[in-house]
């Protein structure tokens, strides 16, 4: 493997920041020193200014192998989140058909095997994720796979929930849902409000999420079983998973990028990119997720990577799938959220490496979903899984510029402050200067 020193970078550990010297060599951090001698043929990377911490790691990516290969595939949506700055994500299981069994969870793992970072899996709760039976759970966590989800619905049946609760409790693995009561959202299409009444749209009330959310905290004290709640959009939902965390039950929650930087009046220009489940909301509780994430009320910035082929997201309004591209943009729109200037590196690392690493049990290896370990502390002797971010780097997005086959990206043209100008993965150099390798 190849050897590298990363120069007067701060680095960022769990609970402080200095000015140091990365020494890596054979997939290993080897070395973190006010100075370190550079051995013998090494790469060394001048990194004054930025910021040096875990790589990355997203826990909710869809990457649509099997099934949708148009819209992006296990190999470039890995080149995307590299792009981004992810050394791991976890793959979501409404792939067609669904990651619901031992075969398919060794086919993404394989085919994740072969791309420049680690790539875990998320396994369906329920077959087919139809929301009727129960998945095969314990044969999919023999595999390694420490999360489960429905995701792109919630588990409707509140029995149906509890009983794969009890079912997962003693399996170690963690339990992630999607909240939205699918008869509350009753076919909504945005945020039930003001703007979707003028605009003549079928609103999703913000009861409908939040109503699950309330359900399944329940679910977990009566099971004691670990949830993690997926995507949150307001300021409730968040407020009610702080206070059971207070309690001592086992919750953690995520927040996606589109929601604390984009609000329901984008949705005044019907255009389908903007349209996702849970919607955006009002300005009041973008802010107010803003806020969350600033006080470490949430667990983990999560992506909700959503890519559709063009002509999906070319149809009317109401037929169009929702969901929207994440990846190449997260680290850049949580620095801003938290401030920009003002931002913390140890909660920006919190945030996008470490939490979610704790929440998708990849903070060790795991030779059976061939994962190295991520989000760590940034010491001498953990996995070479490190980025290297700059927050001084002024950018706009572009959609032709996307590493993603898909182009449903609803930032294009924005002006963006930081970016990821290094990730290195498995011990080895996948992003320098801002470009794939």
């Amino acid at each position: 493997m190849s050897t590298f020193v990363l120069r007067q970078g701060l680095v960022v550990g769990e609970t402080s920041s200095a000015v140091r010297d990365v020494w890596i060599e054979d997939g290993l951090i080897r070395e973190v020193a006010p100075h370190v001698q550079a051995p013998k043929g090494s790469t060394e990377i001048d990194v004054e200014g930025c910021w040096v911490g875990p790589g990355l790691v997203d826990v909710h990516t869809h990457l649509r192998e099997p099934g949708h290969e148009e819209a992006e595939t296990i190999e470039s949506g890995a080149q995307a989140g590299a792009l981004g700055g992810f050394s791991a994500v976890v793959a979501m299981p409404n792939t067609e058909p669904a990651l619901d069994n031992p075969a398919l969870v060794s086919y993404v793992l394989d085919r994740g095997a072969r791309t420049p970072i680690d790539v875990a899996v998320a396994g369906a709760i329920t077959q087919g994720r139809r929301g009727a039976l129960l998945a095969p759970m314990a044969e999919m966590a023999a595999l390694g796979v420490r999360l489960f989800t429905d995701d792109g619905v919630g588990v409707q049946d509140p029995s149906l929930m509890r009983r794969a609760l009890v079912y997962a409790k003693p399996l170690g693995v963690r339990l992630a849902q999607h909240c939205e009561d699918e008869q509350l959202a009753g076919g909504g299409t945005m945020n039930e409000g003001v703007v979707s009444s003028r605009l003549g749209l079928v609103g999703r009330p913000m009861l409908a999420e939040e109503l699950m959310v309330l359900r399944d905290i329940e679910l977990v004290r009566l099971t004691g079983c670990p949830m993690h709640f997926m995507h949150l959009s307001t300021a409730r939902s968040i407020a009610l998973v702080s206070a059971a965390r207070l309690e001592g039950l086992p919750v953690t929650c995520e927040v996606a990028p589109h929601h604390f930087t984009l609000d329901e009046d984008s949705m005044t220009t019907f255009d389908p990119i903007f349209k996702v489940h849970p919607p955006l909301r009002g300005a009041e509780e973008v802010a107010a997720l803003r806020a969350a994430l600033v006080a470490g009320h949430v667990d983990a910035v999560a992506t909700d990577h959503a890519p559709h082929a063009p002509e999906m997201k070319d149809l009317p309004f109401d037929e169009a799938p929702p969901g929207m591209l994440g990846l190449e943009h997260a680290a850049a729109l949580t620095y801003e959220a938290l401030g920009a200037e003002s931002a913390s590196p140890l909660t920006f690392f919190s945030l996008l490496s470490r939490g979610p690493a704790r929440v998708a049990q990849l903070r060790a290896r795991d030779a059976r979903l061939r994962h190295g370990a991520h989000g760590g502390a940034m010491l001498a002797g953990e996995d070479a899984n490190v980025v290297v971010f700059d927050p001084n780097v002024r950018w706009t997005a572009r959609r032709d510029a996307l590493k993603s086959r898909a182009t449903n990206c609803p930032y294009d043209g924005r002006a963006m402050l930081g970016r990821v100008c290094v990730l290195i993965a498995k011990g080895e150099l996948v992003v320098n200067n801002g470009a794939l390798v």
